[in-house]
């Protein structure tokens, strides 16, 4: 007769999880923006300078949310670039990888503020996130060939005190409220101009 050992669940968790997510802040955050929604209207920027070939450097600071003008603690900066492969000089990600690392900070962090709300100890949670790419597009070499990905692939795997169940269901509610995951999912509006200075 074999004997399995059952699945420790949120519901016979006796010590509250730590995540490192402030969930308290993040309800009386709902719940002022409900009476307030016009502090809900956040503006994020990013500005770049080209550095050479394809190497890009931007950087990230202010922001508008809450009714004013925000900033980070510090200025952070990304490198772009492409690889050697395509006869460049390879100082950073190219664009289409940070946008991947975009995906997967959002969702990490996105089932971290859900497993601490549902009272969940996570120990680990890794993602690998891939997306092909058919590069006859960007280089015009085929017009009906897409320029960016033809698909995104995310596989977590996260350690819990959890069930699988539990698991899927942090994922399925970090998926419906990320900010990333809509961007790449649905269309939205871009707009560019160019002036000559």
């Amino acid at each position: 007769m074999t004997t399995t050992t059952p699945t420790t669940t949120t519901a016979t968790r006796t010590t509250p999880a730590d995540n490192g997510v402030n969930v308290g802040a993040l309800l009386g955050a709902r719940e002022a923006l409900t009476a307030t929604p016009a502090a809900a209207a956040f503006t994020w920027r990013a500005s770049s300078r080209w550095q050479r070939g394809t190497h890009t450097r931007s950087s990230v600071h202010g922001f508008h949310g809450l009714g004013g003008e925000q900033q980070h603690r510090e200025t952070f900066r990304f490198d772009t670039d492409h690889p050697a492969v395509f006869a460049a000089e390879d100082h950073g990600a190219t664009p289409v990888e940070m946008v991947l690392v975009g995906l997967a900070g959002c969702l990490s962090a996105g089932v971290a503020a859900v497993a601490q709300n549902r009272n969940i100890q996570l120990r680990a949670v890794t993602a690998t996130l891939e997306a092909g790419m058919d590069l006859r597009g960007i280089l015009g070499m085929d017009a009906d060939v897409r320029n960016g990905f033809d698909g995104v692939r995310v596989a977590f795997e996260i350690d819990a005190d959890a069930s699988e169940a539990e698991i899927a269901a942090l994922v399925a509610q970090s998926q419906k409220r990320s900010a990333v995951f809509d961007i790449l999912a649905n269309p939205t509006d871009v707009s560019v101009t160019s002036r000559k200075v």
